[in-house]
């Protein structure tokens, strides 16, 4: 799951060297770690391009038969 999501969050990002996607301990998030500048391309306007990548991750865990969630930190 975190090389669906770095795929897609490196796509969106100018920095590409910043980004660091890792799930959590429990197995149930995968937390996304941009640089501050980075932030407001990962969430979109009115948090449209996080709600696809929510959505994206959320039917591959199904596919998967897991429980994802996704979050941003700086």
């Amino acid at each position: 799951m975190t090389e669906l999501v770095t795929y897609m969050v490196k796509a969106l990002v100018d920095d590409k060297d910043s980004v660091s996607v890792v799930e959590s301990e429990d197995g149930n998030a995968v937390i996304i770690k941009v640089a501050k500048d980075d932030m407001g391309k990962v969430i979109g306007k009115q948090g449209r391009i996080i709600k696809a990548i929510r959505s994206v991750v959320k039917a591959a865990s199904v596919k998967l038969g897991k429980n994802y969630s996704v979050e941003i930190e700086e």
